[in-house]
């Protein structure tokens, strides 16, 4: 891994974990099998220090990690522009990992946890639409090797 040139602006593991969790949503970024590169944005939620997100049961995102399931995960937090100063405030934090599909439980918690930070006020509507939409959708986790964070604040 490449060293953060502001490394004076570094958060710590905890802190990007942090920034990650409560982040709205992400970009998982993808290679393909010819090496063309991929970014698409997504709903994710984050549990046990991993990255789950939905999918419909075939894409480009799955045809590419399946070639190589080497990803990286970015959010971006809070941000403020700073006109006068010609900067921005900002919080992001940046994932590697290796992304895989999860099955029955893990699969099942992973989507409950989406109803838990989308869906406010809507669980048991929610927890409906998953049993009707479960052989439709197809879920998979994103487990971190490194994570970094960086802020300017």
């Amino acid at each position: 891994m490449r060293t953060m040139r502001r490394a004076e602006r570094a958060l710590a593991e905890p802190e990007a974990f942090a920034v990650l969790a409560k982040a709205e949503y992400g970009v998982l970024s993808t290679v393909a099998a010819d090496g063309q590169p991929y970014g698409v944005p997504v709903n994710f939620c984050v549990l046990d220090h991993s990255i789950y997100l939905h999918s419909a049961v075939a894409g480009h995102k799955i045809d590419n990690f399946t070639a190589d399931p080497r990803v990286s995960f970015c959010v971006v937090g809070k941000t403020r522009v700073l006109p006068e100063k010609f900067s921005t405030e900002y919080e992001s934090a940046i994932v590697f990992g290796v992304m895989s599909e999860v099955f029955a439980l893990e699969k099942e918690r992973a989507l409950a946890g989406m109803l838990q930070k989308y869906c406010q006020g809507y669980i048991a509507e929610g927890l409906e639409y998953i049993a009707a939409a479960r052989e439709k959708t197809r879920v998979f986790k994103v487990k971190p090797a490194t994570i970094t964070g960086k802020a300017r604040r």
